[in-house]
């Protein structure tokens, strides 16, 4: 009975061990897991959403860039430049950085000029928040040469921007500065108030570009069919997926060192998920193949679509790099102030996209919504979030001043 009682005893001890040493396996490479990706590493990237970051200068034109490097850019590549004016202290010029091009899906530098708009309407509000109005003389040295595009826009700046004290500015979309300005998740079924609905509609009246907002059934099945099709295309276009996969950064090292382009916040992963996934991808990067990438980005669509409020279009009567400028305008006014009344929103803007295999759809959307001619610049989904997304990379101020 004895013998029967220690063997019992010594079967349960070895069971306990082995337990204990496989949770100590599993701890030991949970551990290793997220140090890869990166859980002890300071995430400098995101310095720029402080709401005292501005506060690192006195320029007050310094403190406005500092706010507008915020803004939404085509594959986050913040192609931005900033000159300071030597003779004059209330004045900057901001040009486009040719350095960031994304010319596999934006061939044109359509979305490289539309996210200069973007800037301008952050760069407008931080500075009425500051207690400034700010002016835009857009294009002062004429538009790009288009036969030369990269040189020119080194050389011919995107806007003059002036900068004056003025008591009487206001602005209600501050705080939305700082919140992320892109939301893929599904939202409620909530539809858009008729007050939201105006108060996002009237932003247009002022602007040389279109906001058409659509709601009722059918545009919001066929606009959303469009937003797939856009994406699977994409997804199938070899030339995008090697551009993306390019900016595409994996863990905290290599985010703090870009500081822009893609991560994995981009798909809602926040906190402990976000080093865990980070380090899986680095230690398994086949995990982040081409075809897993493809089947994320489509599935994650769908499910945004089916969950959509309403659908915004914007649309300039041409194409002119100013409409495109001011589309931008428009598009950063919707985004911050769709925010103010607690709404989010997504671009599905792939199905505007000018290469070659994008021309189908990107026919058949302006044959349907833009038939006198007009230029659809945007597309984006609008509704009520149902979780709070993640800010992503921004660049240090210093690394948007150029010395002119």
């Amino acid at each position: 009975m004895n013998d029967n009682i220690a063997r019992a005893h010594r079967a349960r001890r070895t069971v306990f061990i082995t337990i204990g040493a496989v949770a100590c396996v599993l701890a030991l490479s949970l551990g290793a897991i997220l140090t890869v990706g990166g859980i002890f590493v300071p995430a400098t990237y995101l310095q720029p959403w402080k709401a005292t970051y501005y506060q690192q200068s006195t320029d007050i034109r310094v403190q406005v860039v500092a706010h507008a490097l915020l803004a939404p850019s085509g594959h986050n590549m913040q192609p931005w430049t900033v000159v300071l004016d030597t003779a004059d202290a209330n004045v900057l010029h901001l040009y486009a950085d040719s350095s960031r091009l994304t010319p596999a899906v934006d061939p044109d530098s359509r979305q490289t000029v539309v996210s200069q708009g973007a800037f301008l309407a952050y760069l407008r509000v931080a500075a009425e928040q500051l207690g400034y109005s700010a002016s835009f003389e857009l294009f002062p040295d004429g538009s790009y040469d288009e036969t030369d595009l990269r040189t020119s826009m080194s050389q011919r700046p995107v806007a003059r921007i002036s900068l004056a004290k003025d008591a009487s500015v206001t602005t209600k979309d501050y705080s939305s500065l700082f919140r992320a300005d892109t939301n893929r998740a599904p939202y409620t079924v909530a539809p858009l108030t008729t007050p939201q609905t105006e108060a996002l509609t009237a932003l247009a009246d002022n602007s040389a570009a279109r906001l058409t907002l659509l709601s009722d059934e059918k545009n919001l099945i066929t606009l959303g069919a469009f937003g797939v099709q856009g994406t699977l295309i994409e997804t199938e276009y070899l030339a995008a997926t090697r551009e993306s996969a390019a900016v595409f950064h994996g863990t905290e090292q290599s985010k703090n060192e870009a500081r822009s382009g893609f991560a994995v916040e981009g798909q809602g992963t926040t906190g402990f998920k976000k080093y865990l996934l980070q380090g899986l991808l680095t230690i398994f990067p086949a995990l982040n193949n081409d075809t897993a990438t493809a089947k994320n980005a489509i599935t994650m669509t769908a499910a945004g679509v089916d969950n959509t409020a309403a659908y915004g279009l914007i649309s300039t009567p041409g194409n002119t790099r100013t409409e495109q400028v001011e589309a931008g305008i428009l598009y950063a006014q919707l985004s911050l102030h769709a925010r103010t009344l607690g709404l989010v929103m997504q671009p599905l803007s792939q199905v505007l996209q000018e290469y070659p295999t994008m021309a189908a759809p990107y026919a058949a959307i302006h044959a349907q919504y833009a038939p006198e001619g007009q230029t659809i610049q945007m597309l984006v989904r609008v509704g009520t979030p149902t979780t709070e997304y993640p800010v992503s990379m921004r660049r240090d101020v210093a690394d948007l001043l150029r010395t002119p």
